[in-house]
């Protein structure tokens, strides 16, 4: 077993599923002969090689000033002929692409797992669909991501290495590996989406499910193409995001009940996030990890309490009439009307976060007597979870507060021919 768990945490295993899909380190690509499309004996003869023209060929920012003119001399050493090479940032992973397609898919993949995916997409299906699924989303989000950060800091296990490995996005890799949270996230989403829909929507089940296998698998396969994540960690990730499913899936109803009617439910859901945010597990060095679970601490509580007072106010903006409805028909005014919708809603959400995270940064400055101009500063527990939870549950509370009533003074609610 032990020789199984080490096996699927290898590296190597990593950067051959990258190879398969055509990503390269740029040094393997000039030294691994054969292996890498390349003729073995073959000598380069020129002076420079061609990880020295890719530098002389970078500006200032890191990145290839003209990927064409090293493509034709790379061609002319190497003899080098495959089709769509790009060469990746020459400040990061130098790294070769031979398979576009897979290499824009992967990256799309991974973004469903990032900040722009989770304060967009999210309120959008309260806005355009139903808040009674994307308040079931975001409570199995928060609840999935919270362990799977703080498994990571416990267990400390490490990504994987680079070399073999291409790793295309270097911010994350000072977190620790196991489990994955993208894979966590993905499964969680995807399937407390299909579960929670069926009672609320009208839809062919069957699709419903090959929709949710295919976007949690590409998320997954992304981890292993951005070289972030081992197949263990990728494994763990989902396995542990479906345990959860299966054991809180039977409380979902009850958990409902209790987070829209309990008095108690609002001091519940800020005292408890915020608490858990300031015991977060302490690392020996900085990790984004601590930020990032403060993030979706605090936009879960923000959702939680906007929540339970739409229903205070008795007005929920969830769908009327029998349930489950149908889907609206797409025609070109509700898809017209969706996306006015959906923009300005995220334009007040940017909005909200941008005024709170200055507001609240500058204030914490000034109580701790910190120089603005010291942007180490936020990395300080007492700077950066105050001011990373109050920005996001600002965010979580407008979501659900002030969106939908904005919606209504600028004549952009739904009518009772395009409602669901």
């Amino acid at each position: 077993m032990l020789e199984l768990l080490a096996s699927l945490q290898d590296s190597e295993l990593v950067a051959r599923f990258q190879r398969r899909c055509g990503l390269f380190l740029i040094e393997d690509v000039h030294h691994s002969g054969e292996r890498n499309g390349l003729p073995l004996g073959h000598t380069d003869h020129s002076d420079d090689t061609p990880s020295e023209k890719l530098k002389k060929r970078c500006r200032p920012n890191g990145h290839v000033e003209n990927i064409s003119e090293y493509r034709r001399e790379y061609d002319s050493d190497h003899k080098y002929k495959e089709n769509g090479v790009v060469v990746g940032s020459c400040s990061g992973p130098r790294y070769v692409v031979r398979n576009r397609l897979l290499y824009f898919l992967f990256l799309l993949s991974a973004g469903l797992g990032h900040e722009v995916f989770y304060i967009t997409v999210l309120p959008v299906i309260h806005w355009n669909l139903d808040p009674f699924l994307c308040r079931r989303l975001i409570n199995m989000w928060t609840l999935v991501m919270y362990i799977g950060q703080v498994m990571k800091d416990l267990l400390k296990l490490p990504r994987p290495s680079s070399p073999p490995v291409v790793k295309l996005e270097p911010r994350v890799d000072a977190e620790y590996g196991l489990p994955s949270t993208h894979a966590m996230a993905a499964i969680g989403i995807s399937f407390t989406l299909l579960l929670s829909a069926t009672s609320r929507l009208q839809f062919q089940f069957e699709v419903g499910l090959l929709i949710a296998v295919v976007l949690s698998s590409m998320v997954c396969l992304s981890r292993l193409y951005t070289g972030m994540h081992s197949v263990l960690d990728v494994i763990s990730g989902a396995l542990i995001s479906s345990a959860l499913l299966f054991l809180t899936y039977p409380h979902w109803e009850a958990f409902d009940r209790f987070q829209l009617t309990s008095p108690v439910y609002p001091v519940m859901a800020l005292v408890l996030p915020l608490f858990l945010s300031y015991t977060y597990p302490e690392l020996d060095h900085y990790s984004p990890t601590r930020g990032d679970t403060t993030t979706i601490l605090g936009a879960g509580a923000g959702s939680s309490i906007g929540y339970w007072v739409n229903q205070q106010l008795g007005e929920t903006f969830e769908p009327k009439g029998r349930l489950p409805v149908p889907l609206p028909t797409l025609t070109g005014s509700v898809l017209a009307l969706g996306t006015v919708r959906a923009l300005v809603g995220i334009v007040i959400l940017v909005g909200i976060r941008q005024i709170v995270k200055t507001l609240s940064v500058r204030a914490l400055y000034s109580w701790y007597r910190v120089p603005l101009s010291d942007n180490n500063a936020r990395r300080r527990k007492e700077i950066e979870v105050p001011s990373k939870f109050v920005t996001y549950a600002s965010v979580g509370l407008a979501h659900c507060l002030v969106v939908n009533r904005v919606f209504i003074l600028l004549g952009l609610q739904w009518s009772n021919s395009n409602i669901l």
